[in-house]
């Protein structure tokens, strides 16, 4: 997301207000709808289209359900509060919250720096001496431990701001390409990177299907596109709309694709565009429909002409590839929960904005701490997440309850962080060992992560034991199950954390709620 300027024009909201229909409706799923099978944590491997239905590398239905964790096209070039959590602890998170892809934007400019900044080194040790591209293999690495696919967002050229076209003086059309080539012949053979998305936002001077080669960003797109797929045919190609339409309309940057409809994307590789519109509620810019009597019932035959019918006529994918609100406002809950209910009828993927708590415009789903869950933002989502995930974790306690819409989210309790692991607990059978990372207390509960190692042969499923005689209940895990009784809090490993390979770990964690001290080096058992 940036700072965004919008351009709407009467002549659209007159079309609009003829047309109102009921948005919280529960029909039958139209084409691309959410037919996925539940169960399977992990990376689902290259995936493809078929008309509007994205299809897994075994041509089951899948939707892509991400959300972006942004900083790398900053100029810190690492993605943001790495300064507070671990990049582990982050992806962790966003998993238990049922996403199942990072989209991660980054910038021409950090794919060529030499260093990051603000990345912590207590809290992330082998972060350290990182240049950005590394860095991004980390995250392409750790996400897919934690069972999470990648989609590559080039949001910016430079780091200091956002352009309305794909190519800038400084970053040319030629770089903007070789940069995308370079990335794609870098994950190759890694199949949690699912795709591109080619350009951020293209808006002000931007057209589709004018024909103008400076201005056309449909050209642009099929150009870049047809370079990547010339490296890895394998890969999606997300393009994404444009602010003002062919008929003189203005939308969000980004915001529209009605006149795909005429100027198609055609690549040379068959069944990998997939089209991404941005979308943003009034809290953010102030358009007129947001005002209209019909709202929010006119909102879904805006949304159906501007880039849903894509999704609804069986055309090609739809990828929502940002959309987010603060919920302070009343307007902004009912744009949310009419959207959530078109994206989950329609069966289109989607990319929340954003997992950061600072992006000034939306907030995002961890609070300030970079650890408490939003739980309204959360449940508001909540059809949309994947099964068998928690979507309404419940938040770390604070000195005074938090109203789910105060503008002015009461902070929890200033964390006690102990950045080092503790010893491995004694080695299990097949040389299964655990180690005990406290991250924060208190006073009521903590967080711990642990890491299960198997030094000798792999294990497809182990057991964790935490002696802790102050435990009453743990209030949310990732990666494992977990239950307390008679003081020992007894964990069993689940989805992408079910099994430890021959010679190497996962790494899990808990929340746990106390009548006790947070133990810093409990006893553990595992087997």
């Amino acid at each position: 997301m940036t700072r965004r300027l919008l351009l709407t024009r009467g002549r659209g909201l007159a079309l609009l207000v003829c047309a109102v229909l009921c948005v919280m409706r529960l029909s039958a799923a139209g084409p691309g709808a959410r037919t996925e099978a539940a169960a399977a944590g992990g990376p689902v491997g290259w995936l493809h289209a078929s008309g509007s239905t994205l299809l897994d590398a075994r041509d089951r239905p899948h939707t892509i359900r991400a959300v972006s964790w942004f900083g790398m096209e900053t100029p810190s070039c690492a993605p943001h509060g790495l300064w507070q959590i671990s990049l582990d602890d982050g992806l962790a998170r966003i998993a238990s919250f049922g996403f199942n892809t990072v989209r991660l934007p980054f910038s021409n400019q950090c794919l060529a720096a030499g260093a990051t900044e603000g990345v912590d080194a207590a809290t992330n040790p082998d972060l350290q001496g990182l240049t950005p591209l590394e860095l991004m293999d980390a995250v392409v690495a750790r996400a897919q431990a934690h069972g999470l696919s990648v989609l590559l967002d080039r949001h910016r050229p430079g780091s200091d701001a956002q352009s309305e076209l794909w190519a800038t003086a400084a970053y040319p059309e030629s770089r903007w390409i070789e940069d995308w080539t370079m990335l794609a012949e870098r994950y190759a053979d890694t199949p949690a990177v699912v795709g591109v998305d080619l350009h951020n936002e293209p808006h002000g001077a931007a057209c589709w299907g004018c024909g103008d080669p400076a201005r056309d960003w449909a050209a642009a797109a099929t150009r870049a596109g047809n370079a990547v797929l010339a490296v890895n045919p394998r890969l999606l190609v997300v393009v994404e709309g444009v602010e003002r339409q062919a008929d003189g309309q203005g939308t969000w940057w980004g915001g529209s694709l009605a006149d795909v409809a005429d100027h198609p994307v055609t690549l040379d590789v068959p069944g990998r565009v997939v089209y991404s519109p941005h979308d943003y509620p009034a809290s953010i810019y102030p358009q007129p429909y947001f005002s209209d009597p019909a709202y929010p019932a006119n909102l879904e035959p805006l949304w159906s002409a501007r880039w849903g019918y894509l999704q609804e006529q069986g055309i090609a994918p739809v990828l929502l590839g940002e959309f987010g609100t603060t919920l302070r406002t009343a307007s902004d809950r009912a744009w949310l929960s009419t959207l959530v209910a078109y994206l989950d009828r329609t069966g289109a993927s989607f990319a929340y904005w954003s997992f950061n708590p600072n992006s000034g415009d939306t907030g995002g789903l961890v609070a300030d701490d970079w650890v408490t869950p939003q739980s309204d933002k959360l449940a508001a989502l909540a059809p949309l997440l994947g099964p068998g995930r928690p979507v309404d974790p419940a938040p770390r306690p604070t000195a005074s309850p938090t109203p789910v819409l105060s503008p002015t989210p009461t902070p929890a309790p200033a964390p006690s962080v102990t950045p080092t692991g503790r010893p491995a607990g004694p080695a299990g059978p097949a040389g299964l060992s655990a180690r005990w990372t406290p991250r924060e207390s208190w006073a009521v509960g903590y967080v711990a992560d642990v890491e299960v190692r198997a030094s000798g042969g792999g294990r497809s499923g182990w057991t964790l034991r935490v002696e802790d005689p102050a435990a009453t209940a743990v209030t949310n895990a990732w990666g494992m199950s977990c239950a307390v009784a008679g003081g020992v809090i007894t964990c069993t490993g689940q989805d992408w954390a079910a099994a430890v390979p021959a010679g190497g770990s996962v790494r899990v964690g808990l929340q746990v709620q106390t009548e006790g001290v947070a133990p810093g080096s409990p006893r553990l058992t595992v087997s």
